[in-house]
């Protein structure tokens, strides 16, 4: 597979430094740049007036009452550490790769308002969703990436089909739980024009099985971990 300048394979951060950090706040994500992430890995939620804000569950537990989905809150009514997704580039900056899962029909454009508005790369953003989804958002812009998060009953023909239709759609990511990925289907990915991303894959040993595969991308909770692998993998240096 191409190595897309040298940039391959990338290490997400699964919402931000997740081990080291509160999940999916500025500081797990600031923390997971400075310790080497290339890529950040987090949630897209709208909010009711229309705010992408970065969120695992979707629904918030506040002052004792019953959880409340985010859609019913508008933006300036959330915790103060809940962040927007402007929040993230205003915080990070735009030198890195950025996977998003998109939970809300509404969230793919209000998502690639947000990064235009803040001049981050469309090449550098991923965004994901289950099965074939993503391919109805390749029309909000021709560059973005599309990941589809493949479950079994997406592959119930058979994958020759499935990753002919994400080809053919625009998607240019398959997307599995570490434990899915073989030689044999990672080759078979590779030779229909798609990437590879494998995640959760928290231990230094099951990291580095996904890099041997020939994966493309991990996503990690541990980042360190994560990094360290991947600078392992990377080649010498020519002398």
């Amino acid at each position: 597979m191409a190595q897309e300048g040298g940039r391959l394979p990338l290490g997400f951060a699964h919402r931000g430094a997740r081990a080291h950090a509160r999940e999916n706040t500025l500081r797990a994500f600031g923390l997971a740049l400075e310790m080497g992430a290339s890529g950040i890995e987090t949630d897209v939620w709208m909010t009711a007036d229309d705010v992408a804000v970065l969120h695992h569950g979707g629904s918030l537990h506040r002052l004792g009452l019953c959880r409340r989905a985010i859609a019913s809150y508008d933006a300036e009514d959330l915790p103060a550490w809940l962040p927007r997704l402007a929040d993230l580039f205003a915080h990070c900056g735009t030198d890195f790769d950025l996977s998003l899962d998109l939970k809300d029909g509404r969230s793919a454009r209000a998502v690639l308002d947000v990064t235009r508005a803040a001049g981050f790369a469309p090449q550098r953003l991923w965004l994901c969703g289950r099965g074939l989804v993503p391919l109805a958002w390749r029309d909000v812009d021709p560059d973005v990436r599309l990941v589809s998060d493949t479950r079994p009953a997406h592959v119930e023909h058979g994958w020759p089909g499935h990753l002919q239709q994400l080809r053919d759609g625009g998607g240019s990511v398959v997307n599995l739980r570490r434990r899915k990925w073989t030689a044999d289907l990672v080759e078979s990915v590779h030779a229909a024009g798609l990437l590879a991303f494998g995640w959760d894959a928290q231990s230094t040993r099951r990291i580095r099985g996904l890099v041997d595969l020939g994966c493309d991308a991990v996503y990690s909770d541990h980042v360190d971990r994560m990094v360290a692998v991947l600078r392992e993998s990377q080649p010498s240096p020519r002398p």
